[in-house]
């Protein structure tokens, strides 16, 4: 067997909106045979957390990759990189030279899968309920330039939006835009539980023990009309506990194809790999970590505290010791390959320098050693987390000016406690919504930010925020956004990582491998299909 490392281009930012149109496809050559791609995502309901795959609530990408099987959006994200294009829309774009009207006039014959027409007024009640139900995570800010929906019968839609906002046809990519059906959702209330419907490509059938979906089973649409072919009749997610247990999966033959998580070991075997029956693809990866502040918390408080673990931290170290070549080095919240990325951390800080943190500190008036817990998930970026993490606490206990507990918690609770301000230092992992520096920097300093930071810049907020969403070419907007990476690196609200790179592993006889993940790193489970093994 040939064996098949593919990379694609790396994103590079956004390109300027236009008048789009976009024709629709058929349905793919499936032969009934699902398949299945395995998962270390869990996908469980709880009481702080009923309605995870409710479009007005879901915000992270083991759910995204549910609802973009199944929910339609006016906007997707093309092959490879790119401007998003119609979906569920014939066309869309602005209509004015201020980028603050944007419209767009559904296909003819829309219906959800069970047969309801889709019009006008379906999109424009499921954008309002995301902003009407404000779920905690903060996902609504995604429409939150919409000011008001104008409807011209059953498919012209106008937004009219309360400022200028080049990335908004990005946005109309994201699930949170998704088309719900208002027989199905209520307008007050979010979905409970695992059920699923729009007019997606798929619909979508859970298989649940006790509050976990432990597989979704999807099967092609017969009334899907929109831009994207369907090359499968049927394709599951599976769940599993581990990435061990997934990979043994995969070389049984029990799965097709597995993507998140994989271990560095995992990756490392399959591309050394001489010979066998499954493939390494290797895709543009937009993936990031970071740790994150309570900045209100007692024991991070304090400017100095958080800018002396910016001070030590040594990315370099981290990244060999823990992930090798599958990511690199970060030093803005910001990726490498996206227009308006800048190294603000290294500027601001250089090499780790423990002298200079020692003397910050104490010009500062902090005692030392600094105690504090630093928390990660066990669970939702994968085993190998709890490696990060201990190669972090030594790191800052080795320097003497830090005495830090770490403590690991399943993402269930982890996620929900994150949100209520419960830890004081937190690592978390990021999937870009749309890949533009916007997607790095709104999420976590606009106001409503998905971490619910108590952080606050007004200068980011009201103007330079604002500022880089009026240019729809996006290098004019570079200004503003590196001094928002700026002020970043001198507050430290949030500390950046590392980058990685995205992986899937296939069997041989799995064909769209180099597609089945977006510039997002979200699934698109219709590239997929089967064909010769050798």
């Amino acid at each position: 067997m040939n064996r098949k490392t593919l990379v694609l281009p790396a994103v590079v930012g956004l390109l300027a909106p236009v008048l789009a149109a976009c024709g629709g496809s058929d349905g793919g050559s499936g032969d009934g045979d699902a398949i299945v791609v395995g998962t270390t995502d869990r996908f469980t309901t709880s009481e702080a957390a009923p309605a995870p795959l409710d479009p007005a609530y879901a915000y992270d990408v083991g759910t995204w990759n549910i609802l973009r099987q199944t929910q339609q959006t006016l906007m997707t994200m093309p092959r490879g990189d790119g401007e998003p294009v119609p979906e569920a829309a014939e066309k869309c774009g602005f209509t004015d030279t201020g980028n603050e009207r944007y419209a767009c006039t559904l296909r003819d014959g829309l219906k959800f899968s069970n047969g309801d027409p889709v019009t006008a007024a379906d999109v424009k009640y499921s954008m309002e309920r995301a902003l009407s139900i404000k779920a905690d995570n903060g996902v609504f800010a995604l429409l939150s330039t919409i000011d008001t929906i104008e409807t011209q019968g059953d498919r012209e839609i106008i937004f009219h939006l309360n400022t200028a906002d080049a990335t908004f046809p990005f946005k109309l990519s994201t699930p949170v835009a998704g088309i719900v059906n208002p027989d199905d959702y209520d307008k007050n209330k979010l979905r409970d539980g695992f059920e699923v419907s729009g007019s997606g490509p798929y619909t979508m059938k859970p298989e649940v023990r006790g509050d976990e979906m432990t597989k979704a089973v999807f099967t092609k649409n017969p009334n899907y009309q929109g831009s994207l072919k369907v090359n499968n009749d049927k394709a599951e997610i599976v769940s599993f506990e581990d990435a061990e247990t997934m990979g043994s999966a995969l070389d049984k033959g029990d799965i097709d194809l597995m993507t998140r998580s994989m271990t560095p070991e995992q990756v490392q075997k399959l591309s050394n790999a001489s010979d066998g029956a499954v493939d390494l693809v290797e895709v543009s990866g937009l993936e990031i970590r970071y740790l994150a502040f309570t900045t209100t918390a007692p024991s991070v408080k304090d400017k100095a505290v958080r800018r002396a673990m910016a001070q030590l931290i040594n990315r370099n170290e981290l990244v060999s010791k823990v992930y090798g070549s599958q990511a690199e080095p970060l030093y803005s919240m910001v990726p490498a390959s996206i227009t308006g990325h800048s190294n603000s951390f290294f500027n601001e800080y250089g090499d780790p320098d423990p002298a200079k943190a020692k003397s910050d500190l104490e010009q500062a008036g902090v005692t030392t050693p600094v105690k504090l817990t630093m928390h990660y998930t066990t669970d939702h970026y994968g085993s190998v987390t709890k490696k990060e993490f201990e190669e972090l606490q030594k790191q800052l206990n080795d320097s003497g000016l830090f005495d830090i507990d770490i403590q690991g918690t399943p993402w269930s609770k982890y996620s929900v406690a994150e949100r209520k301000g419960e830890y004081d230092v937190y690592g978390m992992g990021w999937f870009p919504d749309f890949p533009d520096a916007d997607s790095f920097i709104a999420p976590f300093l606009d106001k409503d930010n998905t971490l619910n930071s108590p952080y606050s810049n007004s200068k980011i907020i009201n103007t330079l925020i604002p500022e880089s969403r009026r240019e729809a070419d996006r290098l004019s907007a570079v200004e503003s956004l590196t001094e928002i990476q700026n002020i970043t690196a001198q507050d430290v609200p949030l500390l950046p990582l590392w980058q990685g790179k995205q992986y899937v592993a296939a069997r041989d006889d799995i064909t769209g491998t180099a597609y089945v993940l977006n510039s997002s790193a979200s699934l698109q489970l219709w590239e997929l299909s089967r064909g010769v093994s050798g």
